[in-house]
Order: structure tokens, then C-alpha cells, then sequence
């Protein structure tokens, strides 16, 4: 009876461990599952913040000195003051200028914190944040395209040939023409707009149009 008692003993104590070496074993992989959670980056995200008529390309400048002074190129990525040409005819010369899509405001895109936060809304000529109470708030794909700036958004073409639509970005904006192509494959429609008099067909992107 001594001896399988001893027996049992040693069984119990193997038995023992191995089960604390499997343990042993698991927690580093639980460790490394936590750790790559931990280490995942908030992406940027696009925001607007209104400025003073006029101060928009010096918020820009002051901003981008201040990114490149602390260091920040990883936090706040990217400034912009969307502009496009516009022609101009005046004593019979053609002159081409470019024109603020959005005066009063600078697109950023950034990972927005309390301290990026802080030092965007302290920018000599910066009011404000546009969203609810000045909180700000990212802009969704489809208001980027609408925009201007890099964007996911696949619009739904909910018009066909025929049906008018209205140019909602780039130099035709607040045209109204008809649709005389659509191309799935390219997401790119032809319309025919009214220009100095005449029909003229124009290659637009999906994102540029809407269906009125």
C-alpha cells in the first residue's frame, strides 16, 4: 500500500509539472496578443478648421513650420487650401488665375488629440473647428470627394442617360447639364453643359456630379 501511495505521489507531481509548464508557456502568447493591440496607431483623419477671411494661406504656413519644429509630420500629415484655376477675360486678354475653393477654411489631416488639438486652435488667424460646439469632426469619405481630396467614396449612380445632374466640384460647379454617357468601368460620366452659348460635352468623375 506504501508504495503505490508513493506511486501516486510521483504520478500527482509529474501530472503537476506539466501543467504549470503549459501555463508558463501560454501567458508570453498572451502578452504578445496584448501588446499588438496596444501598439496599433490611430489613422489620420481629415478635418476642418475655420480661419479668418484672408489668413487662410498664412494658417497654413504657420502650421507647417510648427509641424516641422516639433517634430509632428507623423500627427498632423497634411495641410490644405484646395484652390483652382479660373480663366478670366479682361480687355480682350485671357487671364488665368487661381481662385479658393473654400474661403475661410483649411482642410487638415491629422490624429487628432487634446494637444494637437490645443495647437491647431491657437494658430494666430484659427477660430475655430467646424463641427457641433466647434468639437471636431472627421469628414466622412463622401464629403471629402465633394471636396476634393483623397476619398473611398463610390457614389451611387442613381441617374441615366438623359436624366440631369448638377456638377457639385471643380471649375463647372453649380452647372446643370444632361447626361450623355456613363462609364461603370472608368466611374466617369459625359455631360453636356451650356458653355458660352453652346452644347459642350464634358468628361466629369462620379463623385462630381449629382442627379437633381
Amino acid at each position: 500500500m506504501m508504495e503505490m501511495s508513493m506511486d501516486q505521489a510521483l504520478n500527482k507531481e509529474e501530472q503537476t509539472e506539466q501543467t504549470e509548464s503549459t501555463n508558463a508557456t501560454a501567458v508570453p502568447a498572451a502578452e504578445n496578443e496584448t501588446a499588438t493591440v496596444t501598439d496599433k496607431k490611430p489613422e489620420a483623419q481629415w478635418y476642418v478648421v475655420h480661419t479668418y477671411s484672408g489668413y487662410e494661406n498664412k494658417v497654413k504656413a504657420t502650421l507647417t513650420q510648427v509641424i516641422q519644429n516639433r517634430g509632428l509630420e507623423d500627427l498632423i500629415q497634411e495641410v490644405s487650401v484646395p484652390t483652382e484655376e479660373q480663366v478670366e477675360i479682361k480687355d480682350g486678354k485671357r487671364h488665368v488665375y487661381e481662385r479658393k475653393v473654400y474661403p475661410g477654411y483649411v482642410l487638415l489631416k491629422m490624429v487628432m488629440s487634446d494637444e494637437l488639438w490645443y495647437i491647431v486652435r491657437n494658430t494666430r488667424g484659427v477660430t475655430g473647428f467646424v463641427g457641433p460646439d466647434g468639437d471636431p469632426i472627421p469628414l466622412t469619405a463622401e464629403e471629402l470627394a465633394i471636396v476634393g481630396v483623397e476619398s473611398d467614396w463610390d457614389p451611387i449612380v442613381d441617374y441615366k442617360v438623359g436624366d440631369p445632374i448638377k456638377v457639385i466640384h471643380g471649375p463647372l460647379e453649380g452647372f446643370i447639364g444632361t447626361v450623355q454617357e456613363i462609364n461603370h468601368e472608368k466611374k466617369k460620366v459625359v455631360v453636356m453643359v451650356s458653355m458660352f452659348g453652346r452644347e459642350t460635352p464634358v468628361e466629369l468623375e462620379f463623385t462630381q456630379v449629382l442627379a437633381v
